[in-house]
């Protein structure tokens, strides 16, 4: 396996893991009884609730992305007998 293939898999397994945590960010926002039409960048919508909203998604797509990469590395560890070179030590 090589830097092409790990760029694929890392890559594509944080943009899908970050689209799934905003759906379900989304969710968590409407059951909690919020706006779910808010647009935090929509300077008339209550700053509270646009910064309450950016933080909730950004921390949930942040964890996912962060959790699919770890285990796209492991993958791709124990296909390949080696780590990617981008998460070995020293690479950051």
């Amino acid at each position: 396996m090589g830097s092409t293939v790990w760029k694929i898999l890392g890559t594509g397994s944080a943009i899908l893991a970050g689209l799934a945590a905003t759906k379900v960010a989304d969710k968590v926002w409407e059951k909690a009884g919020q706006d779910r039409m808010i647009n935090p960048k929509d300077p008339d919508s209550p700053f509270a609730a646009a910064l309450a909203y950016a933080a909730l998604t950004g921390l949930a797509a942040g964890v996912a992305k962060t959790l699919a990469t770890r285990k796209a590395a492991q993958y791709y560890a124990k296909s390949s007998g080696h780590k990617p070179e981008a998460v070995r030590p020293g690479n950051l």
